[in-house]
């Protein structure tokens, strides 16, 4: 069994537009997977904290990962995969997932972006600047080299000016500082939110623009929009069935579905779209897998030594 690190994936270099094609085609294909929902545990004592558990089975591997979340971390968020092969039921590898969650969690939300975004969108707000925003923002410009951006970023300590200054080489984008949540809504064609903990909704209906698309990566600070919002899409439905306020979705569908053409997306540009990308875990082993067959023998092996009899007690 191969130990693959942070660093032995960080060193393969993967590119943008390789992060994407792999996303786009699980989404293309998720009818294939086995996805159970995650398991979520969040103690009640520990605000902020949760563990979520994360099991899927998809064409070659299938695996088991796991992430979590404790505020006073550096980094907070964590996660690891274990990758099975599903013809053997061999594990194949112990992966270190947290580049592997900022990368496909990126691609996911720029794929949704475009599916469902105002063609001629050039406002993004984003909010919650660390890893899987960054990830996002090299994957969107990749995906769209030649259009003015303006990307408004909410003020947070100095995120935002680090979050500017990474990406202070691309000419086609102007950064606009904003000092509310409401300000960074206002006026944007797109609204792309990472934060990892929000105790209430981050603005009022008010400003959320027609045509608004708003991908909350980890679903908080916007349930607001469940109620008024005339479209909203997921991932996954067995994910956010169990949603307060799922019930009272005007229209729902899966992503897939609409990629498939078996759902229709953006009708109008008069239409306010929430995307829930809760991130599930077939993104992560059909990453995994991919990268596992990119590494071969450089990663380091080592043997459990399991049992190699029936009986053995």
């Amino acid at each position: 069994m191969k130990i693959i690190t942070h660093k032995d994936i960080f060193n393969l270099n993967i590119s943008p537009a390789e992060a994407y094609e792999w996303a786009e085609y699980v989404i293309e294909n998720k009818s294939k997977a086995i996805l159970p929902p995650k398991i979520s545990i969040k103690p009640d004592e520990m605000e902020g904290v949760f563990c979520n558990v994360m099991p899927c089975y998809f064409d070659e591997f299938g695996g088991v990962k796991m992430v979590t979340r404790y505020p006073g971390r550096e980094p907070s968020l964590d996660s690891q995969l274990m990758l099975l092969d599903t013809k053997t039921g061999v594990t194949r590898a112990i992966v270190d997932a947290n580049l592997i969650t900022a990368l496909r969690t990126g691609a996911v939300c720029i794929h949704s972006l475009l599916q469902f975004a105002l063609k001629d969108f050039s406002v993004i707000g984003m909010m919650g600047l660390g890893n899987v925003a960054r990830a996002t923002m090299i994957i969107l410009l990749d995906k769209v080299k030649d259009r003015k951006l303006t990307i408004k970023l909410l003020k947070f300590n100095n995120e935002h000016e680090l979050f500017a200054q990474r990406f202070s080489g691309f000419d086609n984008v102007e950064f606009v500082y904003c000092d509310t949540a409401a300000e960074l809504v206002q006026d944007s064609d797109v609204v792309i939110s990472a934060v990892t903990y929000a105790g209430q909704n981050v603005c009022e209906d008010k400003y959320f623009k027609p045509g608004v698309v708003v991908i909350p990566v980890h679903t908080l600070g916007f349930t607001n929009c469940d109620l008024f919002f005339d479209k909203v899409f997921a991932d996954d439905y067995g994910h956010v069935k169990h949603f307060k306020y799922f019930d009272k979705f005007r229209s729902f569908a899966e992503v897939s579905d609409v990629v498939n053409g078996v759902k229709a997306g953006r009708e109008s540009d008069e239409e306010r779209i929430l995307v829930y990308n809760i991130g599930i875990a077939l993104h992560d082993i059909y990453y995994a897998g991919k990268i596992y067959n990119k590494i071969g023998e450089r990663a380091v092996d080592i043997d459990f030594a399991p049992p190699a009899e029936r009986f053995w007690l």
